[in-house]
C-alpha cells in the first residue's frame, strides 16, 4: 500500500459485504464503528431499511482491493436516533417548499459518542481523507438528497469535512476524566467538602438498597440481556416511545462483544431491577443505555456514574463518556466537553440561513459550557484539601 495505488470507492448496502477484519483495521479502538457492533445493528433489525436507517457504506479500496477507508453511511427518512437534532432545519426547509427527506447521515445509529466516522487504515495514503470526503459528497449529490449529516466525529475529522466546505455545529456532553486516580477516594479527595458528603451519602443510600454486579465477557448470560431489556423498554416506554433497539441486537452484543461489555446490574429481593450498559473502549469507558422497574434513590447515579468512575480508574482509563444530556452529571465529577457534527447542504439559500443559525449557537453552546463548569463544578478551586 503506497501513495501511487489508484484508489476505488464503492457503495455497499450491508457490512455482510465486508470483510471484518479489514474494516476493524480502518476502526481503530472505538467500539461503537467496529464491524461486530455496527453488523449486529443491521443483522437485529435495528438499523434498515424498514426503520429508517437503509445502510449505504462507502468504502475506500487500493488497486489491490484491500480496503484502507470507509464510512457508516445511511440513508435517513427521518431524524430519529441521532442525538444532533435538526428538526427544526426539517419545518423550515418544507415550509419553504423543500423535501427534507430523504438525507444522507454518516453516523453509528442511536448512539450519541464521539468517535472517528472517517475509518482509515494505518497505511492509508494521505488524501485517503480527502478521498472518503469526496466520495461521501458525491453519493449526497448523486442520489439527489437534501443533505449530508456527519454525527458525533472527532475534532480532527470535523475538521476536515469543515475544509470541505460542510458546515460545523457544536454539542456539549459531559465527560469524567482519570486524573491519575489510584482508587475512588482519590477521586472524593479533589473534590470540595460538600459534594465529596453528597456522593458519600449517595453511594451509602444506593448500596444499602441493592446488590450490585459488573458483568463481563463469559459472566454474561441470555438471562442477564432478558433483564436488561426489560429495563431498557421500561424506559423507552416513560421517555420517548417504541425502543430502537431489538432484544436480538443484545443477544449479538453478548456473542460478538462481550469482552467489551461491561453491564452493571442490580438486585433487589434476589431480582434484578435495574442496569446499565456500557461498552469498553481502548482508553475510555462508554456509557450507554440504563434502565430500572421500581423506585430506588441514587441508584442510577450509583449504576451509571461512580461504578463506571471506579472501573475506569481500576482498568486505568483516561475518561467515562456517559453520554448525552444531563446536566446533574457535572456535580458527580462530569465536566461539559464540546461534540461536533458537520453538515453539507445542497440548496444555497438554505445552507445561509443554517450557517447562520449555527454561528450564533455555537456562541451560546460555549457560553453554557464555561458558565456550567463554573457554576455547578464539584472540585475544590484550590485543591488544598479546604
Amino acid at each position: 500500500m503506497d501513495g501511487g495505488d489508484r484508489l476505488t470507492l464503492r457503495v455497499v448496502d450491508s457490512l455482510a459485504e465486508v470483510e471484518p477484519t479489514g474494516w476493524d483495521a480502518c476502526a481503530g479502538g472505538n467500539p461503537f464503528v467496529t464491524h461486530a457492533f455496527l453488523q449486529a445493528l443491521e443483522q437485529s433489525g435495528s438499523a434498515t431499511a424498514e426503520t429508517g436507517w437503509l445502510p449505504q457504506h462507502l468504502l475506500l479500496e487500493d488497486s489491490d482491493g484491500q480496503l484502507i477507508g470507509a464510512t457508516p453511511l445511511y440513508v435517513k427518512s427521518h431524524s430519529y436516533g441521532e442525538y444532533v437534532f435538526d428538526h427544526g432545519w426539517t419545518a423550515a426547509y418544507e415550509r419553504a417548499g423543500g423535501r427534507y427527506y430523504p438525507k444522507l447521515q454518516v453516523a453509528v445509529p442511536f448512539t450519541p459518542v464521539p468517535g472517528p466516522r472517517l475509518l482509515l487504515h494505518p497505511n492509508a495514503p494521505p488524501e485517503s481523507r480527502r478521498q472518503l470526503i469526496g466520495g461521501l459528497v458525491a453519493v449526497a449529490k448523486r442520489t439527489g438528497v437534501s443533505s449530508l449529516h456527519v454525527t458525533f466525529p472527532t475534532a480532527d475529522d470535523c475538521d476536515a469535512f469543515v475544509a470541505a466546505g460542510f458546515l460545523r455545529r457544536i454539542g456539549r456532553q459531559f465527560h469524567w476524566e482519570n486524573q491519575g486516580f489510584s482508587t475512588f477516594d482519590d477521586f472524593l479527595a479533589v473534590l470540595n467538602a460538600r459534594k465529596r458528603k453528597q456522593i458519600k451519602r449517595e453511594r451509602r443510600d444506593a448500596n444499602a438498597a441493592v446488590t450490585i454486579e459488573l458483568l463481563s465477557g463469559d459472566d454474561l448470560k441470555s438471562r442477564h440481556w432478558d433483564a436488561f431489556f426489560r429495563f431498557y423498554i421500561s424506559t423507552s416506554d416513560r421517555k420517548w416511545g417504541p425502543p430502537y433497539l431489538t432484544r436480538a441486537f443484545f443477544d449479538l452484543l453478548g456473542e460478538r462483544m462481550a469482552n467489551r461489555v461491561l453491564l452493571v446490574m442490580a438486585k433487589h429481593d434476589d431480582r434484578y431491577v435495574a442496569g446499565a450498559l456500557n461498552l469498553i473502549g481502548s482508553d475510555t469507558l462508554y456509557g450507554r443505555n440504563w434502565g430500572c422497574i421500581g423506585d430506588f434513590p441514587f441508584l442510577h447515579f450509583e449504576a451509571c456514574y461512580y461504578r463506571a468512575i471506579e472501573f475506569a480508574i481500576a482498568c486505568g482509563l483516561k475518561r467515562v463518556e456517559a453520554g448525552a444530556q444531563g446536566e446533574h452529571k457535572i456535580q458527580r465529577g462530569y465536566l461539559p466537553q464540546p461534540t461536533y457534527s458537520a453538515h453539507w447542504i445542497r440548496d444555497a439559500g438554505f445552507r445561509q440561513a443554517v450557517e447562520d443559525f449555527l454561528q450564533r449557537e455555537s456562541v451560546a453552546v460555549k457560553s453554557e459550557m464555561e458558565e456550567l463548569e463554573e457554576g455547578l463544578s464539584p472540585f475544590r478551586r484550590d485543591r488544598d484539601g479546604s
